[in-house]
């Protein structure tokens, strides 16, 4: 097999190729946000401690972004359509694991098993829409649908968790994702071609397992530091994660076929482009998993109505993402993604106005959405139009690693300086047992189930004093979201092409100037 199908395919069944391919997208994508509206319910019914919500709504993401740049190295290798098909399989029986999950720890492991079939489906469909679209007006109209369906698909996800949870236990949110796949499967069988890099080695297993122990035992040891503070063993396992890493990029220099080819990061405009991706999901990721649990259990709102209040962020989103040509003609990439990420982080100062109702929050999740669709669709694009073209794929896959990355840490570290914040300014009514007091006091979750189960009276006091806590916890965690979307924006300015002639960067064309 060549890098391309061995035969020209027909418009019509390049157009099918396509049609099943945005339905693996689509289900990523929802997976990616469709939980947010399922956490109260997963945490009344499984009860996990804090850590274990934070993993439960981090490890699918975690795991994602840890093997994103390893699987799509593998498709390269080994077939497209095979690494496709065998992660459609794992996907679905990931999600049928997930939905009868009957513990938090075996919710946390079949999320991580998700995110492994997740880290084969996104590059691969993108490689695959790259090899079977020749013509270069049918590529971008492809890939534009496949961008599309994305952020559909995120938009889609709390929306379709809130009105699956109207009829149906939690475990819905998964289970739905089987007949797709299966339908994945069986067309993906017939009509996708098989295609591979020519070129291309084996997989270095070595660098497989350093990038891999690289990525987890840093946000492991992150994690578990924010929440329960340094131990040796954590200690151990930081350094762990570092030496690993070293190692990793020593052994990318030498081998003739890298995982991650490191001359990509030599170019100033493909290696801002990458930290602000990582920026922008750093510092908002964290918002929206802690938004549903605030909609829920404070305002009171449905599943479905509060997946209704999140939408306006992606729907801003997606018109950013249509509108960044015009802008980029306008005012170049720098002052584009600067400006887009600036909007983040005004957003995450507006979350200091939110104490209680919808309105302010509606004008943060719109301003938040409009300033990271900007931002991202002008640094993913950069990251890729910087690179020659040859190495166009891998630039791809480190951006989207980037992005995964950006939320898993997010969700990791602001997540759990919001708990550890929560934890420490909570004021409880007397009269609680131990057992009561520390349930309120881990989490809001923690805290509503602690309430339910108290007469009416001190029931409020209880929810009174969560609702304080959260909000005050929420207020510091977003000014230091903020921050950093701020030097996300400031290093966009002064590090990306400043080019907007045409608005798009030709391949190869190097950082600002």
């Amino acid at each position: 097999m060549t890098d391309r199908p061995a035969v020209e395919l027909s418009p019509a069944r390049r157009w099918a190729v396509l049609a099943t391919l945005v339905l693996a997208v689509l289900l990523v994508a929802i997976d990616a946000t469709v939980l947010t509206v399922a956490i109260p319910s997963i945490a009344a019914d499984l009860e996990p401690t804090a850590t274990q919500l934070l993993w439960i709504g981090d490890a699918y993401s975690f795991v994602l972004a840890g093997l994103l740049v390893i699987m799509g190295n593998a498709a390269d290798r080994y077939g497209r359509k095979t690494v496709l098909l065998i992660g459609a399989a794992a996907f679905g029986a990931a999600s049928v694991f997930a939905a009868f999950a009957p513990t938090a720890e075996a919710l946390i492991l079949a999320r991580g098993l998700l995110g492994v079939g997740g880290a084969t489906l996104m590059p691969t469909t993108l490689a695959i829409i790259r090899t079977v679209f020749t013509s270069e007006q049918e590529r971008v109209a492809a890939v534009g649908i496949w961008g599309a369906t994305a952020s559909a698909g995120a938009a889609l996800g709390p929306v379709l968790g809130g009105i699956l949870l109207e009829y149906f236990w939690w475990g819905s949110v998964f289970l739905v994702n089987v007949p797709v796949m299966v339908t994945l499967l069986v067309v993906g069988a017939l009509v996708i071609p098989e295609s591979r890099n020519p070129d291309s080695g084996p997989l270095d297993a070595n660098s497989v397992v350093l990038s891999f122990l690289a990525i987890i035992g840093t946000v492991y040891a992150l994690k578990e530091a924010a929440v329960f503070g340094l131990s040796p063993a954590l200690v151990a396992v930081a350094v762990l994660a570092l030496v690993a890493g070293v190692l990793f990029a020593r052994r990318q220099r030498r081998l003739e076929d890298p995982l991650v080819d490191p001359s990509l990061f030599a170019d100033a405009g493909f290696a801002a482009s990458v930290s602000a991706t990582f920026l922008a999901m750093f510092s908002l990721s964290y918002l929206v998993f802690y938004l549903s649990q605030y909609l829920q259990l404070i305002e009171g709102y449905s599943p479905l109505q509060a997946g209704l209040r999140e939408l306006p962020a992606t729907a801003a989103a997606t018109a950013a993402s249509l509108l960044t040509p015009l802008v980029l003609r306008h005012v170049g990439r720098n002052r584009a993604a600067c400006a887009g990420l600036a909007m983040c982080a005004a957003a995450l100062v507006g979350v200091l106005g939110v104490t209680g109702g919808y309105g302010i929050l509606f004008a943060v999740l719109t301003i938040a959405g409009f300033g990271v669709g900007l931002a991202l669709t002008v640094t993913t694009d950069t990251a890729v139009a910087t690179a020659v073209p040859e190495k166009s794929g891998a630039a791809a896959s480190i951006s989207e690693t980037g992005y995964e990355l950006g939320v898993a840490s997010g969700i990791a570290v602001l997540g759990s300086l919001l708990t550890w914040l929560y934890a420490r300014s909570i004021v409880l009514p007397e009269g609680l047992s131990p057992e009561e007091a520390t349930a309120a006091s881990q989490s809001l979750p923690g805290m509503s189930r602690v309430a339910d189960s108290l007469p009416a009276g001190q029931a409020e006091a209880v929810l009174a004093a969560g609702t304080d806590a959260f909000l005050s916890s929420l207020h510091v965690t977003s000014v230091v979201g903020a921050v950093v979307a701020a030097a996300g924006a400031l290093a966009s300015l002064l590090l990306l092409p400043r080019r907007r002639r045409g608005g798009l960067l030709p391949s190869g064309t190097a950082g600002p100037g």
